[in-house]
Formats: C-alpha cells, structure tokens, sequence
C-alpha cells in the first residue's frame, strides 16, 4: 500500500527512524500506538525527526528545567528519565511527578533503581512507568510486582538475547528495546519479542559535518 506523504521544501530534511521499526507491534499507551522511540534531549532534533515518542535521559541528575523544556519544545510524546540511580529516593519521586504535571506521557527510571521507589512512584503516578534492563540476570519478576508497566531492555549486544529470555517468561510483557546499528540488528530485535525499539541518532556535529562537505563542493 502507497502511504501518501507531504514534507515541504524546508522540512524535508529531518531524522527519520530505521524502516525496520515499522514492523514492531508498538506499545499502546493512551490510546497512542508507539513504535519507535528516539533517544535524545536535543530540542533541534526532537523538532526534526519521524520517531513516534522520545525517551529523554542524560548521563546527569536530573533538572526539572531540561524536562520542562523537551516537553515544551516536542510535538510527540515524551517518556522523561527520573533518576534511580545516583539520583535516589523521595527526589525521584518528586522528579516523576514534575514530569507528569509538566506532560510527559511516562517516566523512566535507571537499572539502579530499588524497587521498593518503583513502588512508591507506582502508587503517586497515573502514567507508565519505564524500568530498565541491562542484564539478563535483572529480577524481572520484582521489577513487574512493584509497578513496572514498561520494560526497556539495553543490553548492548546482547538485547536480543535478554528480550528473548523475558519474551519467553512474561509473553505479555511491553517491552521496548535498543535496536542496534543496523536493519538487520533491529530486526533481531524485533523478531526475539521486542514490542518497540529505541534508536539512537547522529549528533548535532555529524549532522553538519555532512551539511558543511555538502557546502564546500
């Protein structure tokens, strides 16, 4: 089927998603089908890519302004990190419930994160709660008792395999997962259960060194 499509002169240069991703089952949440999640807090980025959400997490604590500041710039949904590990405790509730106010459709906590907080964060929260893998040696069954409602597997080269493993316990589990470099990655990915798939894009720098050698020519 032909899928008609419009882009314009000036916005026909944006991030588009892997066409691999098309064939994941998506997650639902809200009434909104979600395949594939791009993995940014760039607003530049976030305003210029196809993705069907953002997962926003940064190697920092986290800021309610930065928050405030993707969820106000996004034209999508936006599932917003919250800390869990070096930022534990009542201040990662208190950081998820500022995200849910300010719009974000859920949050997401780090593989650190003790579940007694995800069941503290479950009984504060109406939107999904996010929880990260990143070994197949997680206690998957813990995670799932104390509220997580999505899990988001990033297991380098072994995500397929951890998939896999949860797939094989909890069949209907909601898992997102990292896809990998390739088609070929993600759709390994896709095929061991992942429901969607996060997708990594190129930096703001290699974005323009492409658009500069363009230029010089």
């Amino acid at each position: 089927m032909i899928i008609p499509e419009y882009s314009g002169n000036l916005r026909k240069h944006i991030i588009r998603v892997p066409e691999a991703i098309a064939q994941a089952s998506g997650i639902r949440v809200f009434g909104r089908l979600l395949k594939s999640f791009i993995f940014t807090t760039d607003v530049a980025i976030i305003r210029n890519c196809n993705a069907d959400a953002i997962i926003a997490i940064y190697p920092f604590t986290p800021q309610p302004i930065i928050t405030h500041s993707i969820i106000t710039a996004s034209d999508i949904p936006v599932f917003s990190g919250v800390g869990g590990g070096t930022t534990r405790g009542p201040r990662v509730i208190g950081l998820a419930v500022d995200a849910e106010q300010q719009g974000a459709m859920g949050v997401v906590v780090n593989a650190p994160t003790a579940n007694t907080l995800i069941k503290a964060i479950k009984t504060t929260l109406e939107v999904p709660i996010i929880v990260t893998v990143t070994t197949d040696h997680d206690d998957i069954a813990g995670r799932l008792r104390a509220g997580a409602t999505i899990l988001n597997v990033s297991a380098a080269s072994k995500t397929p395999e951890v998939v896999a493993k949860i797939r094989a316990e909890y069949p209907d589990v909601p898992i997102i997962a990292t896809g990998g470099p390739s088609e070929d990655s993600i759709n390994r990915t896709i095929a061991a259960g992942a429901n969607a798939i996060t997708f990594t894009p190129p930096s703001t720098a290699e974005l323009f060194k492409d658009m500069m050698e363009r230029y010089r020519e």
